[in-house]
């Protein structure tokens, strides 16, 4: 469903930048640039994997520590997202597993915070009807093995 943007129009507008494709490099105009890379090829920079994991932890962060500071908590939310990338019929998809720690919160209150983080989370709720993006309470992070590109 659309958003009527005149009755919510942009609080904020960037543009992201790539003019040469995957092995060049993205970039924010008087900002950021960034050296991107093709995953499956062991050379130096950044990839879209990479990228969407990081605005995803990022963002659900920011929205958690926005939660926390409301209900007079300190901040103490983690966000680690796991990115893989496979092959499906049509080429390339990814998943995401974005795991959430919240030390000193119990495990009701800290559920209910997770929920509200990504209903809020405008990255959260832009993947949020994919089958293939998750968030989840976890005590502990799932250590992460990388595969490499051989």
């Amino acid at each position: 469903m659309a958003i009527d943007r005149e009755k919510f129009p942009p609080l904020y507008r960037t543009v992201a930048n790539n003019d040469d494709g995957l092995e060049s490099h993205s970039y924010v105009p008087g900002g950021l640039d960034v050296l991107t890379s093709h995953p499956l090829e062991d050379a130096p920079g950044a990839n879209p994997e990479q990228f969407i994991g990081l605005a995803l932890s990022t963002c659900l962060n920011a929205t958690l520590e926005a939660i926390e500071k409301k209900r007079e908590l300190p901040h103490t939310s983690q966000v680690h997202t796991i990115v893989e990338m496979a092959r499906d019929r049509r080429g390339f998809q990814f998943y995401l597993t974005a795991e959430v720690k919240l030390p000193g919160v119990d495990a009701e209150t800290a559920n209910a915070m997770v929920d509200l983080a990504e209903r809020r989370c405008p990255v959260a709720k832009l993947l949020g009807g994919s089958d293939n993006v998750q968030v989840r309470l976890v005590q502990e992070f799932t250590p992460v093995t990388a595969i490499d590109a051989d």
